[in-house]
């Protein structure tokens, strides 16, 4: 009998309408876990390194971590890897929500998909019955939209869908996969499954995971859930607010932006805005977040309530994903109210909040510097707000300049000339990041930037903290309690580690701690990714119940796998590679 996972993936030929149950290999859940690890071996062995994102060969792989549909808090991730359209390199992102457990319960690991359709199709997947259906009458919809409709069509309210919209249809290079209560944003993954002709996959099992030790696994569940409430209780001092507590992060749940709003770089992530948080933007918009948000909601199995479901007058109500509450707000340098209303279009069309908002601006940016004329923006509104609307419009149908656009800054950049290349300058591999943090040089999150293969910051930050405490007090006691570090020498680079002097931002840390610091962050992210955990209960946040010293126990009981911290380490490092 197998533990934790289900032994079994479906992978899809589009181009045959071939659908195939296959059998998996223990020993690679021995070595790579499940999720990313697994995903990306797949990738290697199965995707030459010539292979484009829109190629037939290229595979479109959802992926459940290893601990999904267990007992295990937060355990409910979907990791989705392909050949990303943005950088041609391997991309992962990943998704919340109930889809992975889903899978699980209908008796599946993964969905493999490869080859194209001739026409739009959707897939569903109700436990042993699999089929590849028609989606004429879905074209263009919505991605939030097709999920309900859906629902409907298959008399099925509790099935799980994730589907794209009009971006991805129309092969947008960062459009996104939507699951109503999550996301897999980042790369384009959204236009791969848009170029292979599916318009959603659509999941309903009713079967059990099976657990190895029961006893042994539910009292580690419990003494993450005794955890979880210490710290809603004791949250962190001294830190920011969504570091203070657990969360993925808890954007939605604090009305208080100010660090956010003044220190990140905004527009085309070119702009600090200091002072902007004034006492009457901080009442302005405590006012729309409370009238907007209508209920904190949580993914599968997590008793934290880290997002919200957004309803605003005369539109849909949408969930709001954790940062896109101030992306698009930001980069039209408006208010919150035209955030959640641009947010909710976005949402069903299906882009990526970190990048649509930076394409947008940098157009606009090229306009206001006469590289691009009033002949690029035919009939667009004259205010801010309607330009970005507008904008908007044209990218998800490719339409005028939006098809240019609908490539990312860098390639939209090299289509225009004329110096457009200056004002592509937030780009890492052609992708567009979060814009950059805490107005200053701070090797560790550089280094980060460089190394993961997310190529983005938004799921690398993590356990250490961002800058350095103020006085020794502070630091010895942030320590003192300090016990998911892997070994107390992560204890003392923190203590020696000052805002001013030598061993302050950017001689310090120095390029072998900070090394050691990311390769520690980076190992716990893919663990997670691995395992399908909620960052947010782990590699993310500062003292997670999640940690090197108990996920090792946390297999171990689950999967009936012998695992240690060691061997933990090397699995890590085997998804890494």
């Amino acid at each position: 009998m197998l533990y934790a996972e289900t032994g079994y993936n479906i992978e899809i030929d589009l181009t045959r309408g071939n659908i195939e149950r296959i059998a998996t290999d223990p020993r690679d859940t021995e070595l790579y876990l499940g999720g990313l690890g697994t995903n990306a071996k797949i990738m290697w062995e199965r995707v030459a390194p010539d292979v484009q994102a829109f190629s037939p060969e290229n595979l479109l792989i959802f992926g459940t971590g290893l601990l999904c549909g267990t007992p295990a808090t937060g355990c409910n991730r979907t990791i989705v890897t392909t050949i990303s359209p943005l950088t041609n390199l391997l991309a992962f992102s990943m998704m919340g929500g109930f889809w992975a457990p889903e899978l699980k319960y209908a008796g599946y690991d993964k969905v493999i998909l490869k080859g194209k359709s001739s026409y739009l199709v959707y897939i569903w997947i109700n436990n042993d019955k699999i089929e590849i259906r028609d989606a004429s009458h879905l074209k263009g919809k919505g991605s939030i939209e097709t999920a309900r409709l859906l629902r409907r069509e298959l008399d099925e309210p509790k099935a799980q869908v994730v589907s794209i919209g009009l971006a991805g249809e129309s092969r947008v290079f960062f459009a996104s996969l939507e699951q109503e209560r999550s996301s897999a944003s980042r790369g384009g993954l959204g236009a791969v499954m848009g170029d292979k002709g599916v318009k959603a996959i659509v999941v309903r099992g009713t079967r059990d995971v099976n657990i190895a030790r029961p006893d042994e696994f539910m009292e580690l569940c419990q003494e993450v859930l005794e955890y979880i409430k210490y710290r809603e209780e004791n949250p962190i001092p001294g830190v920011v607010p969504i570091h203070a507590v657990l969360g993925a992060p808890q954007e939605m749940a604090i009305h208080d932006e100010k660090w956010h709003t003044e220190n990140f770089a905004w527009g085309n992530s070119r702009t600090r805005r200091k002072g902007f948080w004034t006492p009457d933007i901080e009442e302005e918009w405590t006012g729309t977040l409370n009238m907007a948000r209508t209920r904190m909601v949580s993914c599968y199995n997590c008793p934290l309530h880290c997002g919200a479901t957004i309803s605003m007058p005369g539109l849909p109500t949408y969930m709001m994903k954790c940062f896109t509450k101030l992306t698009y707000t930001m980069a039209a340098y408006s208010n919150l109210d035209f955030g959640f209303r641009i947010a909710q279009r976005a949402t069903e069309y299906g882009v990526d909040g970190f990048s649509a908002p930076q394409v947008m601006a940098f157009a606009l940016e090229l306009y206001e510097a006469g590289i691009l004329s009033d002949s690029d923006f035919p009939n667009m509104p004259s205010d801010n707000e309607g330009r970005f609307f507008w904008l908007l419009d044209k990218i998800v149908r490719r339409e005028g300049i939006g098809d240019v656009l609908a490539n990312g800054t860098h390639r939209a950049a090299e289509k225009i000339g004329k110096g457009a290349e200056i004002f592509a300058h937030n780009n890492i591999k052609k992708q567009e990041q979060l814009p950059l943090k805490l107005s200053m040089l701070n090797p560790v999150y550089f280094l980060m930037y460089c190394t993961g293969e997310k190529i983005s910051i938004t799921q690398i930050e993590g356990q250490f903290p961002q800058s350095a405490f103020p006085t020794m007090k502070e630091r010895e006691d942030f320590v003192k309690d300090w016990f998911q570090v892997p070994d107390n020498r992560f204890k003392q680079y923190l203590l020696d580690w000052n805002l001013r002097g030598e061993n302050s931002n950017p001689y310090y840390p120095s390029p072998e701690i900070a090394s050691d610091i990311v390769d520690w962050q980076e190992r716990m992210h893919y663990i997670d990714d691995a395992l399908g955990i909620c960052a947010g209960l782990s590699s993310f946040h500062l003292k997670p119940p999640y940690h090197i010293h108990n996920l090792p126990k946390f297999i171990s009981a689950g999967a009936g796998i012998d695992m240690d911290e060691d061997k933990l380490s090397q699995a890590a490092k085997y998804a890494h590679q």
